[in-house]
């Protein structure tokens, strides 16, 4: 193998879980199948820098967030290659500069791990095409081993591998799924569903107050695991007939039930904590009371975070903007809001 140096970027959504994935078993692998819409404008774009390591056996890896370097993801990504090295052996024979971008706020419950390792597997997939020599000819196995390494680093990044709707988790209803790798859902999606807008009201720019991971911890003996699984696993096939059929009302029924489990698991664990926000409430009954008084069919749902996300149809754009302008601005910091929407994946930036 000939070590030379190179340059590889990519461009990688984050996503929102409509069915959550909260709780593991195994190594990285999700205790429940989970169900997404890949998101359009809130990115991570990294580019990967790599040279040959003076030191195989202590290679480095030096990581820069919006400008600045960050020992801690640095720390945290060397550890990552660490683990990877069983299955990519090339990597320790490189030092790696990693520069990598937000266009949404980090840690605070939109997904920033989903679409940052992903962007950060898909870079060391066409780097490993690169130092293999081969072309990216099996487009659906780059993908799909992207979505295994991205689930190493963080689970939900397996869904952001792919665009519009994806699963990950072996789902019995859905051949070829698997708890390995997330997949695509191209098939049975009613038109109402495309283009689907999701603008993301920030409550708080902060970092969590308990991270995704040791949520996912606290599930391994919390007394409401093994029935939220089953839940899950329900809500999941019936939202894969609401998706094909088109049914909002039973949409939002799912989507918003979902929503209030995940933060209930949260605050039943042990011990339990909370994350949602007084203002994470006041948007959620104002959301409601619009609904019912306007029938125009705008829900939500949360990701691990105080942070809204506000779903609608697209048809349904100008009104719904209206609404936030009027009503649900007045709750977030600064006014801020993310207007976004289902996007189609991930893109190459560039391969030197």
């Amino acid at each position: 193998m000939e070590l030379k140096s190179g340059e590889v970027s990519w461009q990688s959504p984050s996503n929102i879980a409509l069915i959550k994935y909260w709780g593991k078993k195994g190594f990285q692998l999700p205790a429940n199948p989970s169900l997404s819409f890949t998101l359009s404008k809130s990115v991570t774009r990294t580019s990967m820098a790599y040279a040959p390591a003076s030191d195989p056996e202590h290679f480095k890896v030096e990581l820069m967030l919006n400008g600045k370097i960050n020992q801690q993801f640095s720390d945290k990504v060397k550890a990552y290659f660490d683990i990877l090295l069983e299955q990519i052996p090339f990597l320790k024979f490189f030092d790696y500069e990693i520069y990598t971008v937000n266009t949404f706020p980090h840690s605070a419950g939109i997904a920033s791990s989903a679409s940052a390792m992903s962007a950060l597997a898909l870079c060391l997939c066409d780097m490993e095409q690169i130092i293999s020599n081969v072309s990216n000819s099996k487009k659906t196995k780059f993908y799909e081993k992207a979505s295994h390494y991205a689930r190493i680093g963080s689970g939900s990044a397996a869904r952001s591998i792919y665009g519009g709707v994806v699963s990950w988790g072996k789902i019995k209803t859905l051949p070829g799924t698997s708890d390995l790798y997330a997949t695509p859902i191209e098939e049975n999606i009613h038109p109402v569903f495309e283009n689907y807008n999701d603008s993301i009201l920030i409550v708080n720019r902060g970092e969590k107050k308990v991270s995704s991971r040791h949520g996912h911890q606290l599930m391994t003996n919390h007394p409401f695991a093994s029935a939220r699984y089953k839940q899950a696993v329900s809500n999941l096939e019936k939202l894969l007939e609401v998706l094909s059929a088109g049914d909002l009302e039973t949409f939002i029924s799912i989507t918003e039930q979902e929503a209030f489990t995940l933060h209930g698991m949260m605050m039943s664990s042990m011990p339990g904590y909370i994350l949602m926000e007084p203002n994470t409430l006041n948007i959620i009954n104002a959301i409601r009371s619009y609904r019912a008084e306007s029938g125009v069919p705008v829900s939500f749902t949360l990701d691990a975070g105080p942070n809204v996300h506000v779903l609608y149809p697209q048809q349904y754009f100008q009104q719904v903007q209206e609404f936030i302008n009027q009503e649900l601005l007045k709750w977030c910091v600064s006014g801020t809001t993310i207007n976004d929407c289902m996007g189609t994946g991930p893109e190459r930036i560039s391969r030197k």
